[in-house]
C-alpha cells in the first residue's frame, strides 16, 4: 500500500510547523519530505501549511493543520479502499 506523502516548506517552519513535521516523521506510515520551497509563498507567509499528496492543506494553527492533514490522508485511504473494491468486483 502506498504511505501518504506529506511535504513541508522549510520557509514555513516559523509557523510551527516543525514540530508537526517531526512528529509526523515519527510515524513510519507516512513518507515526510522537507523542501527549501514548495512555491506557494503567498500561504506560507501568512498560515501554518503542508501537501498531501500534492494538494495543499492550510489552517490557522499548527493543531488544525494536524486535524485537516490527519482527515485529507483518511480521505485519501477511503477513496482508495473504494476504489479496490470497485476493481475486485470486475
Amino acid at each position: 500500500m502506498l504511505k501518504p506523502m506529506i511535504e513541508f516548506c522549510a520557509s514555513n517552519m516559523h509557523h510551527g510547523t516543525d514540530r508537526l513535521m517531526k512528529k509526523l516523521e515519527a510515524n513510519p506510515d507516512f513518507d515526510v519530505i522537507e523542501y527549501g520551497c514548495l512555491g506557494n509563498c503567498g500561504e506560507c507567509y501568512m498560515v501554518p501549511f503542508g501537501m498531501v499528496d500534492g494538494t495543499i492543506i492550510a489552517a490557522e494553527t499548527v493543531d488544525e493543520l494536524e486535524q485537516e492533514i490527519m482527515k485529507a490522508i483518511e480521505k485519501q485511504k477511503a477513496e482508495r479502499e473504494a476504489l479496490d473494491r470497485l476493481i475486485d468486483d470486475m
